[in-house]
């Protein structure tokens, strides 16, 4: 482990003097900012990006390790963390955050691993239930294409989950909560263009210039450096709750000729209670598991239960459409 200059003694007295209003803030406290500051001095180059010569020999990494981008301060601020860490629970303090982020065990390179499988989990389901729409959905079936557009959108947002939680960079950072708003915001466009898919193609088309509009202007909103925590999970609340309701509202006026309309229900019904997860911070079980981990594991079972009401909807409306068709032509 990279060699660090300290006096255990002298950091416990700075920690109490000046932590006790800062006890959620790890990254904030003095005793963190010296460690980090005289393991760089010691150990990395003026970049901060390699190890000095003599720093080598305390710290080997992995191959996983150079592979996700572990530069010399990245260790420092890794190794400090821990050690920050455990001074708080000497201490009888609570575990702070580091970054707004909790501490976790990195495994083979990656920052998040439990985040990063879980986001794998739901990547996998998305393929396996689109390649089950197209072997049970013809593709002349109504809202075809628009649930073809759903799953891109959703395996593009989780390929950047995963991508973020194995290494959290600004870049990273920026496309993974822009691409997981951009799920929210399309499962809000499908129940408008599915409520709306008998109507004409110039009032659909409004939609979806209106609707592709505004979230170019949020991705750029997001990207001039204006970014807030609070006011995305502002959008992806309202967003996820008009679109929610629009589906429950649906589901309870077609309830006596869909027979399939508990499932949406019930989707919704389950989605709302992962998403109680998210208020649940606690620090990560064994370093691993923290409640975000565990809710990007909850929706991963929920995605099956999706995609079955989206193929028996679009079997339905074709079975309808093919009526209608027969029975004007009949009539011709």
């Amino acid at each position: 482990m990279i060699k660090i200059n300290k006096s255990p003694l002298a950091c416990l007295i700075l920690l109490s003097i000046f932590l006790k209003c800062l006890c959620s803030n790890g990254d904030k406290t003095v005793f963190f900012k010296q460690c980090r500051q005289n393991c760089e001095r010691q150990n990395c180059s003026t970049d901060g990006i390699e190890f000095q010569e003599q720093a080598i020999k305390y710290y080997q990494q992995t191959l996983f390790d150079k592979l996700f981008l572990w530069n010399c301060v990245d260790e420092c601020q890794y190794g400090c963390m821990w050690r920050t860490v455990e001074v708080f629970k000497e201490r009888g303090w609570a575990v702070p955050q580091f970054y707004g982020k909790w501490p976790f065990i990195r495994f083979m390179g990656l920052q998040e691993p439990a985040s990063v499988f879980f986001s794998i989990l739901n990547f996998v389901a998305h393929v396996r239930n689109i390649k089950r729409f197209r072997r049970e959905v013809r593709p002349d079936s109504p809202c075809y294409k628009l649930w073809h557009l759903f799953a891109c959108v959703c395996l593009n947002g989780w390929l950047w989950s995963i991508i973020f939680h194995a290494r959290d960079f600004p870049l990273t950072e920026l496309l993974d909560y822009a691409f997981a708003y951009s799920m929210v915001l399309v499962l809000f466009y499908c129940m408008l263009l599915r409520m709306l898919h008998r109507k004409s193609i110039l009032l659909r088309g409004f939609i979806s210039v209106g609707v592709l509009s505004y979230y170019i202007n949020y991705f750029a909103y997001l990207s001039a450096g204006k970014f807030s925590y609070s006011s995305n999970m502002v959008a992806n609340v309202v967003t996820g709750v008009l679109g929610g309701l629009g589906w429950i509202l649906w589901s309870f006026r077609v309830r006596y000729y869909r027979p399939y309309y508990r499932k949406i229900q019930t989707f919704f019904l389950l989605m709302g209670l992962s998403m109680s997860l998210e208020l649940l911070d606690f620090r990560p079980i064994l370093w691993i598991f923290d409640a975000h981990a565990l809710w990007h594991l909850s929706t991963a079972f929920l995605v099956p239960l999706f995609y079955s009401f989206v193929i028996e909807d679009c079997k339905m409306l074709r079975t309808e459409h093919t009526e209608k068709a027969f029975i004007f032509d009949k009539e011709i």
